[in-house]
């Protein structure tokens, strides 16, 4: 809930959840933005999307809609968000350029981009991260800057992961 509260989300907004998996910030989002406002629930996977809109229909949330990517694109229209967000996601990137190309393209003018991911660091980090995550934090920014990005804020809550909040 303190992501949430850091996103400073308002109704009417227009969200895209990048990575939605189980949909747990995708359904946190709706409430936040509203009935005004728009969740894209956005996966690689077919049946998380599906599980998704079932529970949100369940739960009557009407401002979800799914978005089946694939690993160059988020599939979302040009200019129809406000922020973009992946929480434990980014490393999973096999063509970071151009998925970030297409989060640029999708996003308003002064958009965000929130992107939580695992610190990756010699000494501290598990074996795990260290293996599985591709980059470390200095290195995904320079990777998001070179995208046309320009970083505007780090938090520093969160134990393992980095929160890191960019510009279109």
């Amino acid at each position: 809930h303190r992501i949430v509260e850091a996103l400073d989300l308002i109704p009417g907004m227009a969200v895209a959840d990048i990575g939605a998996g189980t949909g747990f910030y995708t359904f946190l989002f709706a409430h936040k933005v509203g009935a005004s406002g728009k969740v894209y629930a956005v996966d690689i996977s077919d049946n998380f999307i599906k599980n998704i809109l079932r529970i949100g229909s369940e739960q009557g949330l009407n401002n979800i809609e799914g978005i089946i990517n694939n690993q160059k694109s988020t599939n979302l229209t040009p200019d129809t968000i406000d922020l973009a967000f992946m929480c434990d996601t980014y490393h999973h990137f096999e063509y970071p350029q151009a998925t970030l190309a297409s989060i640029y393209q999708a996003l308003r003018p002064k958009g965000r981009l929130v992107i939580i991911d695992y610190r990756k660091q010699v000494g501290i980090s598990s074996s795990w991260v260290m293996s599985h995550v591709r980059l470390n934090e200095k290195t995904v920014i320079k990777e998001i800057e070179t995208a046309g990005f320009s970083l505007i804020s780090q938090q520093d809550f969160l134990k393992s992961n980095y929160f890191l909040t960019f510009e279109k």
